[in-house]
């Protein structure tokens, strides 16, 4: 297959190319604007393969597409190309309205377009998988209760709502067009080179640097965490043996409260890397609570039994061990991280471009 892949410089886009150039045979097209957020750094271990393409294009530019997808030929999409940090999009929500939901409708309209000229088995072969997130369900009340796939949408912040939107003109391209698509909703993702505005690389960062390591209120929240190659054999699944027209929900089955994974991460690194020139005896004295953001979501967990039942996945990873692999890179990786921080990554590639 010839898989066209956008966001494939982001966190999970780069993952799901990692793992489609190192476990499969398949091509890879990555379709990236670069973002602050895009890291063709992530990318350096698979970016040499006869079988891996990078186009810097934005997904609202309709020309570029366009080209793209006569040029390139994809047999399938998997749409991962987002804005996604929710603070972000609390300051300024209109780059979220733009790339999540006119960026989307120009993928699809795009796609659609690319699929209707194709010869019929190709076209019966062909697959848009648009990959989104659990926030579109809102917030979860009883302590038993997890997301299904048939869960009413109820978002809470502009970045869930730009992506609830998305997923409703997913939807509405299958069953207005018959665009053969797929839907995955996945809970929140961390392992190695996660951009560092995150919670899991920002307190690891902060944490080494002696900074304090700030906590949205009481740290109650409960998050779901999938350890992210997991999350990217679960794309790969569902794009190649999912069912058209279907939902999947993707989590870890590691329900966390954020201040349990801060005092985890502190663990490890007393262990792995102990404060010793720091005025301290464990990183956890550094832990700072700060005022909640508005409208944060209490607790996130997904109901994953339908991608098993239906596709034989389950992450392979516990919270525990894949939270040990994610410290142990990032102090090994000190250099990526600190270069994204610093800007230079970005910097250099701008020096390129010119």
């Amino acid at each position: 297959m010839k898989l066209l892949i956008t966001g494939g410089a982001g966190f999970i886009g780069s993952a799901v190319i990692r793992h489609i150039i190192n476990h499969t045979q398949d091509s890879v097209i990555n379709l990236d604007k670069l973002t602050y957020a895009g890291n063709l750094e992530s990318l350096t271990q698979v970016s040499n393969s006869s079988r891996y393409s990078f186009e810097q294009v934005d997904i609202c530019n309709a020309v570029e597409l366009k080209r793209v997808f006569l040029q390139h030929k994809p047999d399938a999409v998997m749409h991962l190309a987002a804005e996604s940090h929710v603070d972000r999009s609390i300051d300024g929500p209109a780059t979220f309205i733009e790339t999540n939901i006119i960026g989307t409708y120009q993928l699809l309209e795009a796609a659609k377009d690319y699929w209707k000229s194709l010869d019929e088995s190709r076209k019966a072969a062909f697959r848009f998988h648009h990959i989104s997130t659990d926030e579109v369900y809102g917030d979860l009340e009883g302590p038993e209760d997890l997301f299904t796939e048939t869960t009413a949408y109820a978002p809470s912040s502009p970045y869930s709502a730009s992506k609830a939107s998305s997923d409703h003109l997913v939807r509405a391209w299958k069953r207005t067009y018959g665009l053969p698509t797929l839907v995955t909703n996945c809970s929140n993702n961390y392992g190695p080179y996660h951009f560092p505005e995150k919670l899991i690389p920002l307190m690891i960062l902060n944490a080494l640097e002696g900074k304090p390591l700030p906590v949205y209120g009481k740290g109650n929240q409960i998050r779901d965490w999938l350890f992210v190659e997991d999350h990217a054999r679960a794309l790969y699944k569902v794009v190649t043996e999912g069912n058209v027209g279907e939902t999947y929900n993707v989590g870890g089955h590691n329900e966390k409260q954020n201040i349990d994974v801060v005092h985890k991460i502190c663990e490890l690194l007393d262990e792995l890397q102990p404060p010793k020139n720091l005025p301290i005896k464990s990183y956890k004295e550094l832990i700072t609570f700060v005022k909640d953001r508005p409208g944060h979501d209490i607790r996130y967990a997904i109901d994953a039994s339908k991608i098993k039942r239906e596709l034989g996945w389950l992450p392979e990873e516990t919270f525990e061990s894949g939270i040990r692999k994610t410290v142990k890179w990032y102090v090994a990786n000190l250099q990526w991280a600190h270069r994204v921080q610093d800007g230079s990554y970005q910097r250099e590639r701008l020096g390129v471009a010119q």
